[in-house]
């Protein structure tokens, strides 16, 4: 009985968590309940970076109804100070009786919070709904215990596997639904990356639009010869994200000197026969703590990205619409050989959504999410 209260209220702590998603970096998402005598006497959620963290925000709800009761908090409260006080101290000032946590604490940093409350007289339990707390911030342990982002691929394509007619046209493989959840998504991510065979022919404004104030991504171009246009839409777009071009290191001097003029992070790293080095990349990324890395194209960035085994997670937007012409241009071209289906690369924790459109002319989409390891970070 025990064990299922612990789950139904930790469950509870997760839904709040959820509603800060993608807008907390670098810190992780929190959630936090205070339950006494069976009920909810206090909830609270980490809004932003160097705001009260979740269990700071719970107390602070709860009031009086704080001590004696049971807080339930979807990571282990951090034994740290940072922007903010230590939420171990908050606790046992508040006179918390017992706490149970989801997961505890990857960050070597802020760990070492279940230890001191119980070596304050505190109870505490851990490991409640567990993979359901590790999945609300895969970024962020995978960021923490590697130093580089998590990397989502997000590819529109038709039923038989094209993102673009064999002229380059692609303008639009899917309905405004599946687009509005695009933007919603780079608004949540730190990051959006695409090729410079992508920004020569589109150049796409990689922001997040949704009608209201967005948190925009930083906009990262691979670009091994630096052949980013000055003109570009891209460079001129307004209230988009810094720009930052991963270049190789024997590009001309005087071109990288204009584009940094403009207020473009041009970074120099080595080079491989597929273009610039993206181990090194994600490594430059991961120093400026950016976590979340949305990879959406084209063909040859999917390629390589997939290759190298460093795609954690894809977002498939399936349009029902076939274009038939095999000189189309495919989503993922070959990248691995495959004598089996067994050997077949699978998804796990998949989600499959019906994208509804909204236009008469456009077409039913189908979203397809899931993670290309079996193992949680």
């Amino acid at each position: 009985m025990v064990q299922d209260a612990d789950e139904l209220f930790m469950k509870e702590a997760i839904r709040l968590a959820r509603k800060a998603q993608g807008k907390t970096g670098p810190n992780p998402c929190v959630g936090a309940v205070l339950v006494k005598n069976g009920k909810i006497v206090g909830r609270g959620y980490h809004k932003a970076a160097g705001t009260p963290h979740a269990e700071i925000n719970a107390i602070k709800d709860a009031g009086g109804e704080a001590k004696g009761a049971t807080l339930y908090v979807t990571l282990e409260p951090c034994n740290h100070f940072g922007k903010t006080p230590p939420c171990t101290h908050a606790i046992v000032n508040a006179g918390i009786g017992r706490v149970v946590i989801g997961m505890r604490d990857p960050n070597p940093v802020a760990g070492g919070g279940k230890e001191y409350l119980e070596s304050r007289g505190i109870a505490v339990t851990s490991g409640i709904c567990e993979r359901d707390c590790r999945k609300l911030n895969q970024p962020f342990i995978k960021w923490v215990t590697t130093g580089k982002p998590y990397v989502i691929v997000k590819i529109a394509l038709t039923l038989d596997g094209k993102i673009a007619t064999r002229t380059g046209h692609s303008r639009w493989v899917t309905n405004s639904t599946s687009r509005f959840t695009v933007h919603r998504l780079r608004s949540e991510v730190d990051a959006v990356l695409v090729g410079i065979g992508t920004v020569l022919a589109d150049g796409p404004r990689l922001t997040a639009r949704l009608g209201r104030k967005s948190r925009q991504p930083v906009r990262v171009i691979l670009d091994s010869h630096l052949r980013f246009p000055i003109e570009s839409p891209t460079l001129s777009v307004e209230k988009g994200g810094p720009l930052w071009i991963y270049c190789g290191r024997s590009v001309d001097r005087n071109r990288k000197l204009e584009l940094e003029t403009r207020g473009v992070r041009v970074v120099q790293v080595q080079d491989q026969a597929a273009g610039v080095k993206l181990g090194e990349v994600l490594q430059d990324l991961g120093k400026h703590s950016l976590q979340s890395l949305l990879v959406e194209g084209g063909s040859g960035v999917f390629r390589s990205f997939f290759s190298e085994n460093l795609v954690d997670e894809v977002w498939l937007f399936y349009a029902t619409k076939l274009i038939g012409d095999d000189e189309a241009v495919p989503g993922i071209p070959g990248w691995r050989e495959c004598f089996f289906m067994d050997d077949a690369v699978r998804l796990y924790d998949i989600n499959v959504k019906i994208m509804s459109p909204k236009e008469e002319n456009e077409t039913t989409d189908v979203l397809i999410k899931g993670r290309l390891r079996k193992e949680l970070y």
